[in-house]
């Protein structure tokens, strides 16, 4: 049973994540089919957060029961067919449709194991639910509703990411690794500023589509100091007004990014695999940065992303990294001045 469920959670992983399932394949088995399993369980609350549905409370509806179900509160499993009928993406359509086997994926595992999971999750459906209160469903529509302040950023940021970073550390020292106790909260606090660095690219990079559905991250207090409103980002011509607020942002991921190295290098140098998983998504990190300084975000024709033959390449230079003596170090520090 176990084996089909995983089959199951392994198809599903591979079809819905285009950049994390290749860093899932580094992972150590002891911990591989654990993250796994939460990226899947955190995938589908997005999908349902994200479903362009026109009732705010249907959504929220569904994501609490979904969670309650989860979190063993409720077997009363909502039917998500009307939500995966309306998706565009057939693969997250596909999720929705198969949200009991997801779940199943929770019985592979042990008690602590399932406690470090459905802690996480509740953490980032909580920050879902919070940002379905305030933007409402993401619809096409005339509105535009912005975060206030920096300090809701860095909250939702927390919400929907760092706390990853925490179930990452979690598993890892669980399953893999030990640390001194006192060097244990910094593992955490790194970790957290790993996961907050990846949501933060996320946000910098979808400003546009967000904007479309009447969500602005970028904060209203923000913007005012620079004379903007979150409607003046829908204007790609604003990009040298916004420019200077939007490095500032990409300077804080940065130094998040910086956080996560250090993080790695807290990592034992026998752990390779876990090394890996963790570089991988730091090196494609720092290189949509990049990308992102140099290009005009808020053009909506000019998607920008890191290609898929890049994150292979990637891939073949950090093997390479691993096996040389001081090339971990080196690639991080050329690839960020890239």
């Amino acid at each position: 049973m176990g084996v089909l469920i995983n089959k199951k959670i392994d198809s599903l992983l591979e079809s819905t994540s285009r950049s994390f399932y290749p860093t899932l394949k580094y992972l150590p088995k002891k911990i591989r089919g654990q993250i796994g399993l939460l990226y899947l369980l955190a995938r589908v609350a997005d999908t349902i957060a994200d479903s362009k549905h026109g009732e705010t409370e249907f959504l929220l509806e569904k994501l609490r029961k979904y969670n309650d179900v989860a979190q063993g509160r409720s077997t009363d499993l909502p039917d998500f067919s009307e939500l995966a009928d309306i998706q565009k993406n057939q693969n997250e359509a596909e999720l929705l449709r198969n949200v009991q086997d997801v779940l199943a994926g929770l019985e592979v595992y042990d008690e602590a194991d399932n406690q470090r999971i459905l802690e996480c999750l509740d953490i980032i459906v909580a920050g879902q639910v919070l940002d379905l209160e305030r933007f409402g469903p993401a619809n096409e529509g005339d509105k535009i509703s912005s975060l206030e302040s920096n300090e809701q950023l860095d909250d939702y940021t927390f919400r929907v990411a760092g706390c990853v970073g925490v179930f990452w550390s979690k598993m890892s020292l669980a399953h893999i690794i030990s640390l001194p106790p006192e060097k244990e909260e910094e593992f955490f606090l790194k970790g957290i500023r790993f996961g907050k660095a990846l949501q933060m690219i996320n946000i910098l990079r979808d400003i546009p589509e967000d904007l479309r559905f009447g969500r602005c991250y970028i904060p209203g207090k923000a913007l005012e100091r620079h004379g903007l409103k979150p409607e003046d980002l829908l204007d790609h011509s604003n990009i040298d007004k916004f420019r200077p607020l939007y490095d500032e942002y990409l300077d804080i991921t940065n130094e998040h990014l910086d956080a996560a190295v250090e993080y790695i290098r807290m990592l034992p140098e026998s752990q390779f695999r876990l090394k890996a998983s963790t570089m991988l998504p730091v090196l494609i990190g720092q290189r949509t940065v990049t990308l992102l300084r140099t290009g005009n975000i808020l053009n909506s024709r000019d998607r920008i992303k890191v290609t898929r033959d890049e994150i292979k390449s990637y891939a073949r230079k950090l093997l390479r990294a691993l096996i040389i003596p001081g090339g971990v170090k080196r690639l991080l520090e050329k690839n960020k001045d890239a």
